[in-house]
């Protein structure tokens, strides 16, 4: 009769578990000491010291863990790693993407999707009803954690109130992955419906150069010459590149 205690270290996947060869449980069924003893360091240190104390590769380990929970993941944590470059990359990849790396199954895919769910959720509740102004640290924090690792551009804007206060984020517009088509009209028709003061126009550069184009330059001018028609401040307008942004105001555009 099998061990009913077999697996009873192990956590519970939350999708049905990749079942994708690499390494065969040895008779028994259970983990050898090696990788239980591994996995069980990467939990307290991560316990004791948080994300901070571990690099991106044994971060990636403790998302697998749950999606792989009967192998040893650390490979295919580096395999993901070397495809993709960091942990950011690796969770923002598109399902497609992560599905052509050797190992990658469902279970992985919804593990790591998961996880992006929730950091996008978390960014965007902390400069949502809030003053933008006091909180640009954290407005910067989510433009990057949901754009900066698009394959396509996207164009957002950010809606405020006459207390600057953050009513309402919407993505506009999606693009290829050179271009998004932006309808001024349209982005302060939508300020006048929701009641807003003001807002912040901000779009990535999947290239990872933030650097604005003539047509990028364009249409701000013209969104600004419309809000100012009606009364609307444009504060700003971001690009998002891979690991930093450009700001117009701050450039001189506005």
């Amino acid at each position: 009769m099998s061990d009913p205690h077999a697996f009873s270290d192990l956590p519970l996947p939350l999708f049905a578990a990749d079942t994708s060869p690499p390494a065969t449980l040895p008779p028994g069924g259970r983990l050898p000491s090696y990788i239980r003893d591994h996995r069980k360091r990467l939990r307290d240190r991560f316990l004791s010291g948080g994300a901070a104390a571990m690099p991106d590769y044994e971060l990636l380990e403790l998302v697998l863990f749950r999606a792989i929970p009967r192998r040893d993941v650390k490979p295919l944590a580096r395999q993901l790693l070397d495809r993709f470059g960091d942990f950011n990359a690796v969770i923002s990849a598109s399902a497609a993407l992560l599905g052509e790396v050797p190992g990658i199954g469902d279970a992985v895919i919804c593990e790591l999707k998961i996880i992006e769910a929730a950091a996008h959720r978390l960014s965007r509740a902390r400069i949502l009803q809030r003053h933008v102004i006091s909180s640009w640290d954290a407005l910067l924090d989510y433009c990057h954690t949901t754009m900066a690792h698009r394959e396509t551009e996207q164009f957002r804007v950010f809606y405020l109130d006459r207390k600057n206060i953050l009513i309402a984020d919407e993505a506009q517009a999606n693009g290829t992955v050179d271009h998004v088509p932006v309808y001024p009209r349209e982005v302060v028709k939508r300020a006048l419906h929701l009641n807003a003061s003001a807002l912040i126009l901000v779009h990535n550069h999947p290239s990872g150069d933030p650097t604005p184009s003539d047509s990028d330059i364009h249409m701000t001018q013209q969104i600004q010459t419309a809000a100012q028609a009606l009364g609307l401040t444009l504060h700003d307008h971001l690009i998002i590149g891979k690991s930093c942004e450009i700001s117009f105001r701050a450039q001189g555009y506005l």
